[in-house]
């Protein structure tokens, strides 16, 4: 590939022969060498920065200006093939759409009215006099709920439609109607002899009559959601009111925010007199209960991640996911409703489906549809807003142990020198359970740090360093023995152990229209639930059926302590009940974060049956919670992670343990929390229980056993597979208790 260098190089470009005296264009040819290198920069960074070029300038003996110029023309080079790409598929399209209109053309040449047999005058004469009542009464009733919805928002009603009134018309006048736009909204307002329809809330009172159909993304809800336009600029509208409440919010502290210290942790939560007083609202709350709860928060940190980056993350549904694995188990956009700018993501407004969980099957997840707003305050600044959308017409969660509504939440991320960011969350909810959280997880789910600001927060911040660690796996990470050769085997083995953690965090609370299985444990001291799930995916996991169970314990020792007996490869012998008591080996070990116990391992395991089986092993920890996830792969398979190839396609059933705080400031000698919960939706839960310093001395844990039971797409879940779990889960928990010297008894 020749690159122009406006009169640098020392050769030109071989068959340019001109007869002209005009001063010839001299021209650089790389080696192949320099090509490969360039190109693999290019694949990974298409805009190196400055000191990104001044290094491949030492590397490769170009001068930096040659560097910049390739990367300019290969941009440009790639730009051209994708825009030839796209043209090819339009011409495509539009002759497949004029062969379609041919066709059309040629049978409507053929039509007759059945009735007369002769030629058809237009579909609208089919339209009888009942048929427009019946959809002028539908409309009416869509305004009338779409009104309802903006009163409770934005706390302003929409004048209502004139009563309708009979109105005879002819053929003729139908036929003259149906030239006027064809809308079903457009024959409704030609009915009414009143005043023209005024919806006092969109700009330029014009309704269009098109609608969107949408397949709800979770099943089993496979309804079809209608938003037509009205309803898109109402959800225009509640967007942009949210963005505005939630910089208040951000940008607000006392009185409206009360500083408080949970579990050793700063953050804040709402004072919610001072709050209503400051955003009032005519329809106080969405959930009509008296044990509605209010949870809200806030909290600030430093991420290893730049807005654009973040924000680019945050508005894509999947990377959501990716970003947030133990919170954020399912995930879709529904609809983009307003397109970004060409190259800004300024102005991005989508409907979202999402499901948030604590990683416990003692918890109730929480499932809402959300307006997702991004808007660019200034340079380097983004506002990211979340606030909950009621469809009426959809009963989403129909089977949900908790109902949940979001109110204006999000982020403020800031730009702050190293390519870090300053993050501000706030999180706000009100909460109505249908059932009552269990007994063990109740402190904790209530004190809001189950689902609060700074849980959020040291996930983030959590997934980016993880992410920051995977860019430069070649300089944070070492292997023992040099087993790991090099840098891409390294991200490899990274790749891989991120999608053993995700597939752990996704099946631990089952899907809608997925049922738990409760089994007994040993003495009834603790209850087993399993859930069976199909497995189709080639891609991750082993086809078949496959049991997941789990069960969670209590324990009077500290989180880090639990979570240092869980990673040390020394007390594994002790609840590993697989490893029958055998010491294990690392035989590869790769940091992916500042804190030692933010790691990938692959251990051997001295046992003879099981010589060419490896187990691959992340800890991680954060404010929020650790995990110990692990999984048993094949050698062949972690070779082909280790020689940097794709690991996309090694079957993972990981197993683990969830470790977090109980949510107690202090544990009596009965085992029961100290903390107690307010039914009542008035009160302000941060600063008149919760905000008490202190630190938990107890920890959750959370057992994940994963077991495929057959390959068969159609097998049931059986007596005997049901035992074989229950008694794993059972041996693992009392062999944990046995270590610590804690007596099984309930708590």
């Amino acid at each position: 590939m020749e690159y122009g260098a406006g009169g640098e190089g020392d050769g030109s470009a071989s068959g340019s022969h001109h007869d002209s005296s005009d001063k010839k264009k001299r021209y650089h040819r790389h080696t192949a060498l320099q090509i490969q290198i360039l190109e693999s920069t290019f694949k990974d960074c298409p805009h190196p920065d400055e000191k990104t070029r001044m290094q491949l300038s030492r590397e490769l003996g170009l001068a930096p200006r040659q560097i910049k110029f390739w990367f300019q023309n290969r941009r440009t080079q790639m730009k051209a093939q994708h825009e030839r790409a796209d043209n090819c598929a339009l011409r495509a399209e539009n002759d497949k759409i004029r062969c379609e209109n041919i066709v059309i053309r040629e049978a409507l040449k053929n039509l007759v009215c059945p009735t007369c047999g002769g030629p058809p005058i237009g579909e609208d004469c089919y339209f009888d006099e009942q048929k427009l009542r019946f959809e002028n009464a539908q409309l009416k009733e869509e305004l009338d709920r779409v009104s309802s919805i903006a009163a409770k928002y934005i706390g302003r009603p929409m004048l209502q439609l004139p009563p309708v009134q009979p109105v005879h018309m002819s053929s003729l006048d139908l036929s003259m109607a149906s030239s006027y736009g064809g809308g079903p909204v457009n024959r409704m307002v030609m009915m009414n002899s009143g005043p023209s329809l005024d919806l006092d809330l969109l700009t330029g009172s014009a309704i269009g009559a098109s609608s969107s159909n949408i397949v709800n993304p979770d099943p089993p809800f496979h309804n079809i959601v209608h938003l037509s336009d009205m309803d898109k600029s109402l959800m225009a509208d509640i967007a942009s009111n949210a963005i505005d409440e939630l910089m208040k919010l951000v940008q607000t502290n006392e009185p409206l925010w009360t500083k408080c210290q949970k579990d050793g942790m700063h953050t804040e939560v709402l004072n919610l007199d001072n709050y209503k007083r400051v955003f009032p609202r005519s329809n106080d709350h969405n959930l009509k209960s008296p044990n509605v709860r209010i949870e809200a928060s806030k909290a600030s940190g430093v991420v290893m991640m730049n807005s654009l980056q973040l924000v680019d993350m945050f508005v894509d549904s999947s990377k959501w996911m990716e970003l947030f694995p133990t919170i954020v188990s399912r995930a879709r956009t529904i609809e983009a409703l307003e397109a970004r700018l060409l190259g800004s993501l300024s102005g991005s407004l989508q409907l979202m489906y999402e499901e948030l969980q604590v990683l416990s099957p003692l918890v109730s997840t929480r499932q809402f549809y959300v307006l997702r707003f991004v808007q660019q305050i200034e340079q380097g600044s983004w506002a990211v807003v979340n606030v909950s959308y009621d469809l009426p017409q959809h009963n989403a969660y129909p089977h949900s142990r908790c109902k949940a509504h979001r109110l204006p939440s999000g982020c403020l991320i800031q730009d702050i020198p190293n390519g870090y960011s300053k993050v501000t969350w706030v999180e706000h909810m009100e909460v109505e359970e249908i059932s009552p959280t269990d007994r063990l997880y109740r402190d904790l789910v209530h004190s809001g740090l189950a689902f609060g600001a700074r849980r959020w927060l040291a996930c983030l911040q959590r997934a980016c360093e993880r992410s920051a660690s995977l860019m430069m796996a070649s300089t944070s990470s070492h292997d023992i023995g040099g087993v790991i050769p090099s840098a891409p085997g390294k991200r490899s083995m990274m790749k891989l152990s991120q999608r053993m953690v995700r597939n752990l965090c996704s099946g631990i609370n089952p899907s809608n229209g997925h049922q738990w299985t409760s089994v007994s444990g040993l003495n009834d001291q603790f209850e087993v639930r399993a859930t069976l799930y199909k497995t189709t995916d080639p891609a991750g996991h082993p086809n078949g059926m496959v049991i997941s169970a789990s069960t969670t314990i209590w324990l009077p020792v500290p989180p880090q302590n639990v979570f240092d007996f869980f990673r040390d490869g020394r007390t594994r012998p002790q609840w590993d009940v697989l490893s029958n008591q055998n010491p294990v080996q690392e035989v590869a070990h790769i940091a992916n974060g500042t804190h030692p116990g933010n790691c990938i391992s692959v251990l051997r395991a001295y046992t003879p049956s099981q010589n060419n089986m490896l187990i691959l092993q992340e800890s991680c920890t954060d404010a929020s919670g650790s995990l110990v996830v692990y999984c048993p792969v094949d050698l062949p398979a972690i070779n082909i992670a280790m020689n940097g190839e794709d690991p996309s396609y090694i079957p993972l059933l990981p197993s683990g343990f969830i470790i977090t705080t109980d949510g107690r400031h202090e544990i009596t000698s009965q085992g029961q929390g100290g903390a107690s919960t307010s039914s009542n939706n008035n009160s302000d839960l941060g600063a008149a229980d919760h905000c008490g310093g202190g630190t938990s001395t107890g920890s959750l844990v959370t057992v994940v056993f994963q077991i495929q039971v057959s390959s068969l797409p159609s097998a049931k879940m059986s007596p005997e597979s049901l035992t074989t779990v229950n008694n794993l889960i059972t041996n693992t928990v009392h062999q944990i208790k046995a270590s610590f010297n804690y007596a099984s008894t309930t708590t």
